[in-house]
């Protein structure tokens, strides 16, 4: 009987050892495809795919187990939305807004950045952050070489709306597009609790940017009929397909907004967006296709699997057991620690990741009884604001400069320091303030 006891009791403990092991091994590899990223001494997706193929051939997961963590409502949306952006994308609706808009500015340079940071804005709480400075970006760099000023000042400007927008609604950067998945947190909602934040946040920036740009922006009345004599019809690449496209677009917003109502998935809204488009807009599928960032696609994939083996083994629940035990169950502490730790993780570290993380780690908050909305919340704004703080926080930021120094104006990693990183803290503070009113 006692021979019993003790074998049972060296199983039990052969059993926990197996489950410590798996647990740093889960841990190992999160890390590993972590330092990759950062370094970038390997391709993102090839990290994130290789983490999840060890994971497999480690047996810390099993195929449907991996299956089972990957959040095929996030994919679904960046799918749908990336094949309704590549047709649109051709009819030069864009490049047709940003001309009008400089127009309309009557070839005012402090007003044309006012309006293309508006414009950037808005079109990244629909679309893609790096797709909306693509093709808004190299039009600012005409209209700056036209009105004779440095693009630089218009180029940073978008890049920081663009990632301020894209916080207001659920498909306007990856990060809400998870939380909203996981949080069953609907299109309507992101409007009405991040929407009034990023509205307070673009006119408190859009005033400083007046008093460090706007005031000094002086240039001569011919180059500014110049911008006036611009034509945006002739940007227009295919009209019909441009009508076709606005009407689509106003369709996919209430559609959005009526999702959770309706009892429709977003990413089934999106994804009968994308799948209409195809059908209408006559265009090239193999060309669409391709269109989308497949490696985008597959490194969401494998991050999920790799972010569910720790799930699987107990860390996630212990790291938010640890996060509880530090604030004293403290909501509010956590919400500002969560806010601030996301923003400042982001602003050095690919934000996407770090959600993936964290949101496993607020279920198991919820799962013990906590109200974490809040929370959800505070995520949302940390991880997509915290994408201003370095040139290297967003991939618009990486994008955007690219093209900058392409046309020979280089932007240092210094010199977007300086500027988007107090913006950063300028924004999560208003954040701050924001949510401790409306939560608190």
């Amino acid at each position: 009987m006692r021979a019993a006891k003790r074998k049972s009791g060296h199983a039990k403990e052969r059993g926990l050892l197996f489950m410590n092991s798996m647990q740093i091994i889960s841990v190992v590899v999160f890390l590993v495809v972590m330092i990759a990223l950062v370094t970038e001494k390997v391709h993102r997706t090839a990290a994130a795919v290789s983490g999840a193929v060890l994971l497999l051939c480690l047996r810390i997961l099993s195929v449907d187990e991996a299956v089972s963590y990957i959040d095929f409502g996030t994919i679904g949306v960046l799918i749908g939305m990336m094949l309704f952006v590549a047709v649109v994308r051709n009819s030069g609706l864009f490049e047709y807004m940003a001309i009008k808009s400089a127009k309309i500015a009557k070839g005012s340079p402090w007003k044309i950045m006012l309006l293309f940071m508006i414009l950037t804005a808005v079109l990244s709480a629909f679309l893609d952050n790096v797709t909306t400075v693509l093709l808004v970006g190299p039009m600012a760099i005409s209209i700056a070489g036209i009105l004779g000023i440095d693009p630089v000042p218009f180029l940073l400007t978008q890049i920081l709306a663009s990632n301020i927008g894209g916080t207001a609604t659920l498909i306007g950067d990856p990060p809400n597009i998870m939380i909203g998945s996981k949080a069953g947190l609907s299109f309507a909602d992101f409007v009405v609790t991040t929407g009034p934040a990023v509205i307070l946040i673009m006119i408190v920036i859009c005033a400083l940017f007046y008093v460090v740009y706007g005031r000094r922006m002086v240039v001569a009345p011919e180059r500014m009929a110049a911008v006036m004599e611009l034509d945006e019809k002739r940007a227009v690449q295919d009209g019909m397909l441009m009508k076709k496209s606005l009407v689509m677009i106003a369709l996919i917003v209430l559609g959005f907004v009526c999702h959770s109502s309706l009892g429709v998935e977003s990413c089934v809204v999106a994804l009968a967006a994308a799948s209409i488009m195809l059908l209408i807009g006559r265009q090239d599928i193999e060309e669409i296709v391709l269109g989308v960032e497949w490696s985008t696609i597959l490194f969401f994939t494998g991050l999920f699997v790799i972010v569910g083996g720790m799930v699987k083994c107990g860390v996630i629940s212990a790291l938010g057991n640890a996060l509880v035990s530090v604030t004293g169950g403290n909501v509010t502490l956590l919400m500002i620690l969560i806010l601030w730790g996301s923003a400042v993780f982001s602003s050095v570290l690919d934000n996407i990741p770090f959600v993936a993380t964290m949101i496993p780690l607020i279920l198991s908050m919820q799962a013990d009884g906590m109200d974490v909305t809040s929370l959800w919340w505070a995520l949302s704004l940390g991880a997509c604001l915290g994408g201003n703080g370095t040139l290297i926080g967003a991939s618009a930021n990486v994008v955007l400069s690219g093209i900058s120094a392409k046309h020979g104006h280089p932007i240092t990693f210094g010199h977007y320091l300086k500027v988007g990183f107090p913006t950063m803290v300028l924004s999560v503070a208003i954040s701050t303030v924001y949510l401790l009113v409306r939560f608190h």
